[in-house]
């Protein structure tokens, strides 16, 4: 019987996470429950001698020795100064590379090389090359795990900044540039994932405690990834510029010609940037048709076509591009991408393939920002009345709505469209005097549909 209580007292121990050494030190657990208690409060002063003694001690009896730990020292390093504050700056990198040595499996390389780096950024340790070359390594080596916005943002910044500097080539610039936001779009990519399947849910009321959460999660890191996205644009600027693309292919294109995925990021990237009527860009699409004829070849064909007068042969090419695209959300942007190209020569086939961008993939928040924006260029042509032509800019509100609720990474654009729109809608002494509040208005241009003007 003593060896069986024994047994499952090792047992015990073990679940617990703990080692014999440790489970005959009772000072660590004492600690562990008087500093946990003080820190869920944020009383991280009170917390800081149990949390030492215990870490020092103790160090792998409790993940809290990290996480908390990382709190307790954050809020001593910044209410000191001098050789006290560079001290817990010392302990907090200490303390970063043990958590990866005593629970492998709750860190990541990336997640602890982030950490260090911006802990070096914020408290203005690290150069730009410094920098670069911390987050370059940790983006390399553990992709899958550098997720942290702001580390995203400063890894490209700080190239951007060594560039300037005359450190680092355009191409890089360029290649990193792709990186990072193909790695934003992956993130929230998952996140919008989450929203489209717990909106409908959320309209009706009946989300569970852990869904609400998940919703608010997904929403809140969605949004991060937006605005550093839009601030990952800023920084690359004028350097995307046709002005500077263009000389750059043409020097490396008998070097590169035969690298598909350089072929392909540099049609993307004079496509995004409207280079097309540039010979170069004939040429990079003609390499990339050899080299893949896939879905995106054929959307940039229907581009050159359209362009040089070939409607129908630019829709022939636009639907075998969305044709031989199987994954729902690459469909989805190619589609996006037709409609913008098309949306010159007619609003009403921008929208439908705006549309079949949603069907394909529901949170594409672009395509609606796009009808938005189609109809906001309508309102003279939809109406007979100055209030009619104007009452279109409420639909064109509603769609940009929509937007951000589908991709809460566009919110921020979102929401300042729909407020433009809303502005130049009737005010309310405009929908007093029309009689018309509470009322329905029909579009009888190629918008159709109706929208109710608000009640006063």
């Amino acid at each position: 019987m003593k060896t069986k209580h024994y047994l499952t007292m090792i047992a015990i121990l073990m679940s617990m996470g703990l080692s014999m050494a440790q489970a005959q030190n009772p000072e660590c657990m004492t600690n562990l429950s008087i500093y946990a208690e003080h820190a869920k409060v944020k009383n991280y002063d009170a917390a800081y001698e149990p949390w030492k003694m215990v870490y020092e001690s103790c160090p792998d009896i409790n993940k809290a020795n990290f996480s908390y730990g990382e709190k307790i020292l954050s809020h001593k390093i910044k209410n000191s100064s001098g050789t006290d504050k560079d001290g817990y700056i010392q302990d907090l990198m200490s303390l970063y590379d043990n958590s990866l040595k005593y629970f492998p499996n709750k860190f990541s390389k990336a997640g602890v090389a982030i950490d260090k780096a911006l802990l070096s950024y914020d408290n203005k340790m690290a150069s730009d090359d410094q920098l670069y070359d911390m987050l370059g390594t940790a983006f390399q080596g553990d992709r899958k795990n550098f997720k942290n916005p702001k580390a995203l943002y400063l890894y490209f910044s700080s190239l951007v900044d060594l560039h300037g500097a005359g450190k680092k080539d355009l191409q890089e610039v360029f290649d990193v540039y792709d990186d990072v936001t193909e790695k934003v779009e992956e993130e929230n990519k998952k996140l919008t994932g989450i929203v489209t399947k717990l909106l409908p849910k959320d309209s009706l009321g009946t989300l569970t405690s852990k869904e609400k959460r998940q919703l608010k999660a997904a929403t809140t890191n969605s949004k991060s990834y937006g605005k550093i996205a839009g601030s990952i644009d800023s920084k690359l600027g004028a350097l995307a510029d046709c002005g500077n693309l263009i000389p750059l292919y043409e020097k490396s294109y008998e070097a590169k010609k035969g690298d598909v995925s350089w072929v392909k990021r540099a049609v993307g990237r004079m496509f995004s940037k409207e280079c097309t009527d540039d010979p170069m860009f004939r040429k990079l699409f003609e390499a990339q048709l050899a080299l893949d004829p896939s879905a995106d070849a054929y959307m940039y064909g229907g581009v050159l076509k359209q362009k040089s007068g070939d409607s129908k042969g630019a829709i022939a090419d636009f639907n075998k591009a969305v044709e031989l695209e199987t994954d729902p959300y690459r469909k989805s942007n190619i589609l996006y991408k037709i409609a913008t190209t098309v949306r010159r020569s007619s609003k009403s086939q921008a929208r439908s393939y705006a549309l079949k961008a949603i069907n394909a993939n529901s949170s594409n928040g672009k395509a609606y920002l796009l009808i938005a924006n189609l109809y906001a260029g309508s309102a003279n042509a939809c109406g007979t009345t100055a209030f009619e032509k104007r009452a279109i800019y409420w639909k064109a509100a509603e769609m940009a709505r929509k937007a951000g609720r589908v991709d809460p990474s566009l919110s921020g654009r979102a929401s300042k469209s729909a407020s433009s729109y809303n502005a130049k809608a009737p005010d309310k002494t405009m929908i007093f005097n029309s009689g018309m509040a509470g009322k329905t208005i029909s579009f009888k241009c190629w918008v159709g549909g109706s929208v109710k003007v608000p009640s006063l």
